[in-house]
């Protein structure tokens, strides 16, 4: 038995859900999200509670319930409160700004980065040192931080590079004489 899938998901007031087939759509504050399950499951709406059951004893089956219902609870918290992902720079003359729709990134490589955001998030840059990723995707929300990431992801000796604000960076000793 799936413990995650066994677990109902909550409405919150303001926030309603109709399912349509094995699309389930959810409708909240920030905007509408909708998601598409496989043939596995059953999408059912009672009493502002979103229930899913595996159609079937199969593997595949089980391991569709779980996953099911995390993607319609992350459809509720992004409809709800949004979700927001926060990176840290790190690094002498490392910097960011945004420009219009444009991320501007000052990484030590030869030219400044040009990141140019996608619709559908929200990119803001309060420091020079500080990237904020927010939008009610959660999927596109993690996608585009770790875009960001990758240009220069931080490295154990001296910490430098882009890293999320909780992420814990395994620090190294350098070479010993």
């Amino acid at each position: 038995m799936s413990r995650i899938g066994k677990k109902p998901v909550e409405l919150a007031s303001g926030v309603s859900a109709s399912v349509s087939g094995q699309t389930i759509e959810v409708k909240g504050p920030k905007g509408s999200r909708s998601f598409t399950a496989t043939d596995d499951v059953t999408i059912s709406v009672e009493d502002n509670v979103v229930k899913i059951e595996p159609r079937g004893k199969s593997k595949r089956a089980r391991q569709q319930w779980g996953m099911s219902r995390t993607m319609v609870a992350n459809l509720v918290e992004g409809v709800t409160n949004g979700v927001k992902k926060e990176l840290e720079i790190n690094g002498v003359g490392y910097r960011a700004q945004m420009q219009g729709n444009t991320l501007k990134l000052s990484l030590g490589l030869s030219h400044d980065v040009n990141f140019d955001v996608p619709a559908g998030v929200t990119v803001t840059a309060p420091k020079p040192t500080i990237i904020i990723v927010e939008g009610i995707d959660e999927q596109l929300v993690g996608q585009v931080a770790a875009n960001i990431r990758a240009w220069r992801k931080p490295e154990p000796y001296k910490g430098k590079g882009i890293k999320y604000k909780d992420e814990y960076i395994f620090r190294k000793e350098g070479k010993k004489k």
